[in-house]
C-alpha cells in the first residue's frame, strides 16, 4: 500500500495528545491542556494557523522565531520542490556539493570582515557546540563564560553555558570551568578574564530569555575586554539573527565584530533543520589544520541538500521583499503603540527589544484596587500575573503568545519578520482591552481560572477514555 499523508492524517485525526502521553513527553501534553492550548491545528500560512474548526490564531511565537517568513512561504516551498524534483546527489559525505558552498558564501558576504568560513551544523545547539569546540581549540584554553539569564541550546557543551538552574537540575556534571558572568558585570567579566584560562565568552546580544539589552557602551567595553585577554568573543545569532532585531546580525547595533557567529532558525525557511557557525579563516584554520584533520568535526547532514535549498531560497526572499528592513520599520512601530498602552495601563512597565523581538515587562500598579489584584495574584505563585494574560490572549483572542522565561513577567513576541501593522493593532488592541479589564475588576482573573481548571479534568482523563470517546 502507497504512502497516503492525507488519507493518514485524517484517519488519526484527534489522537494527538493521546500519542504524545503515550509515546512522546506526558508532562508537556498535561502542561498544553492545563492552560487550555490543546488545539488541533489543520495548517499554517503566514502570520497565523487555523485549526479544523476553521478558527483562525494570530502565531506570536513563530515557532520560537523559525518563522521568520510566516508559515508556507510560496517561494520556499517552491524551491524545495525543484530540489527534490532534481533528484540532488545528497550527502555523498566524501565529496565538495555545490549548494553548501553557494549557501556559505551568502552568509559569509553577509557578515563582518572577519568572517570568512562556515561549518553547518543541523540547529543552534550545534552550532553552539561547534563554537566551543573551535574557540577550544585556537586558544588551546578550556573554559568558557556565559551570562547570567542566557540560553544557548539544551545539549550538554550548550547546556553548561544556560543562566537557568531549572535547566541544569540533574544533569551534572557538565562543561568543567563554565562560569556565569552576571549580566553586563564588566568588573566581574575581568576578574574571569585575569585567570587566563578563559577561551571563550559567549553572548546572546539580546537575551532570548527575558529580551534583556544592554547599552551598546557596555557591550564593547565586554568586547574589548575579551580580547585583550586573548579570548574570544562570540555572538549566539541562532534567535536574534537573520533581522529579527530589524539589522541582520543584532550584534550590528552595537558596533561589534565577533570572532565566531552562531545561527539557525530562521535559516531554515520553516522546513528543514539547519544551522551554522560562521568563523575566521584563522580560527577554521586551527581546527582543520592537516589533510588528517578534514574530519575532525563533522555531522551526517551538515550538507543536506534540502537544508542549503531552503537556507538559499530564505536570504533571496529577505533580498526581494525587504524583509530586515520591514523587520525594523514594525520594530518602531511595536514601541510606538506599546508604549502608548504603557502610558495608559500602569500594569506594564517596560516594554523594549528591536525590530520584531519584543519583551512586555509587567510589575505592580499603584493604584489601590488594581494593586490588590495584583498581590492576590502574586501571592499564589511568583510571575503569575503575566500567565493570566497569555491565556486569555490565546482563548477570548486567538493570540498565541508565551512568558519570556520562568520566575518573571514578561511575556516575549517573536512574531514572523512578515507581520505588519494589521498584526500588531490587533494584538495591541487584545492586550488593551485585557488591562482594562484586569484594573477594572477581577473578571479576567476568574476567566483564567476556569481555563486552568477545564484543563486540569482535561488531563486528569486516561487515554483510554479519550480512545472510547474518538473511536
Amino acid at each position: 500500500m502507497s504512502f497516503d499523508l492525507k488519507e493518514l492524517m485524517e484517519q488519526r485525526r484527534g489522537e494527538n495528545f493521546q500519542l504524545h502521553a503515550r509515546y512522546l513527553n506526558p508532562q508537556l501534553a498535561k502542561v498544553v491542556k492545563t492552560l487550555g492550548f490543546d488545539r488541533f491545528y489543520q495548517r499554517g500560512e503566514g502570520c497565523y494557523l487555523y485549526d479544523y474548526d476553521g478558527k483562525r490564531y494570530l502565531d506570536l511565537l513563530s515557532g520560537f522565531g523559525v518563522f521568520a517568513l510566516g508559515r508556507s512561504h510560496p517561494a520556499i516551498k517552491d524551491a524545495l520542490r525543484q530540489a527534490i524534483e532534481a533528484d540532488l546527489p545528497n550527502m555523498i559525505q566524501m565529496d565538495c556539493a555545490l549548494l553548501p558552498g553557494l549557501l556559505a558564501e551568502q552568509l559569509v558576504r553577509r557578515s563582518p570582515s572577519n568572517i570568512e568560513r562556515v561549518v553547518f551544523a543541523n540547529s543552534g545547539a550545534e552550532a553552539v557546540e561547534a563554537a566551543i569546540k573551535f574557540a577550544r581549540m585556537k586558544t588551546g584554553r578550556s573554559r568558557i563564560l556565559y551570562h547570567s539569564h542566557a540560553f544557548h541550546g539544551l545539549t550538554v557543551g550548550a547546556l553548561s553555558l544556560n543562566g537557568s538552574a531549572e535547566f541544569k537540575s540533574g544533569f551534572g556534571p557538565l562543561l568543567p570551568g563554565a562560569t556565569q558572568i552576571p549580566f553586563g558585570d564588566l568588573d566581574e567579566l575581568k576578574k574571569e578574564l585575569t585567570k587566563g584560562d578563559v577561551a571563550a565568552f559567549i553572548v546572546e546580544p539580546i537575551q532570548g530569555k527575558g529580551v534583556y539589552e544592554l547599552s551598546g557602551e557596555r557591550w564593547r567595553e565586554i568586547e574589548a575586554a575579551v580580547h585583550e585577554a586573548g579570548a574570544l568573543f562570540v555572538c549566539d545569532e541562532v534567535q536574534t539573527g537573520l533581522g529579527r532585531t530589524g539589522r541582520f546580525y543584532a550584534f550590528e547595533h552595537y558596533g561589534l565584530a565577533p570572532d565566531i557567529i552562531t545561527v539557525s532558525k530562521a535559516l531554515s525557511g520553516g522546513f528543514v533543520p539547519v544551522g551554522a557557525m560562521l568563523t575566521s579563516d584563522t580560527i577554521a584554520r586551527s581546527v582543520y589544520s592537516s589533510m588528517d584533520r578534514a574530519m575532525v568535526h563533522s555531522t551526517t547532514f551538515k550538507g543536506n541538500q534540502l537544508a542549503m535549498v531552503a537556507g538559499l531560497a530564505t536570504l533571496q526572499v529577505f533580498d526581494d521583499e525587504g524583509i530586515v528592513s520591514h523587520a525594523a520599520a514594525m520594530g518602531e512601530v511595536w514601541k510606538a503603540r506599546l508604549s502608548e498602552l504603557a502610558g495608559r495601563h500602569e500594569f506594564i512597565h517596560d516594554v523594549r527589544g528591536e525590530g520584531q523581538m519584543i519583551g512586555l515587562e509587567f510589575g505592580r500598579p499603584t493604584s489601590f484596587g488594581a494593586r490588590r489584584r495584583w498581590s492576590m495574584v502574586e501571592s499564589a505563585r511568583k510571575a503569575l500575573f503575566s500567565q493570566t494574560l497569555v491565556v486569555p490572549l490565546f482563548h477570548r483572542y486567538g493570540v498565541l503568545t508565551q512568558v519570556a522565561a520562568d520566575n518573571v513577567n514578561i511575556i516575549k513576541l517573536l512574531p514572523p519578520l512578515i507581520a505588519a501593522e494589521e498584526e500588531i493593532e490587533y494584538f495591541c488592541h487584545a492586550l488593551d482591552e485585557l488591562l482594562s479589564d484586569a484594573e477594572r475588576n477581577s473578571g479576567w482573573l476568574v476567566e483564567f481560572g476556569l481555563t486552568m481548571a477545564k484543563g486540569v479534568l482535561k488531563k486528569t482523563r486516561t487515554p483510554s477514555d479519550a480512545t472510547s470517546r474518538t473511536a
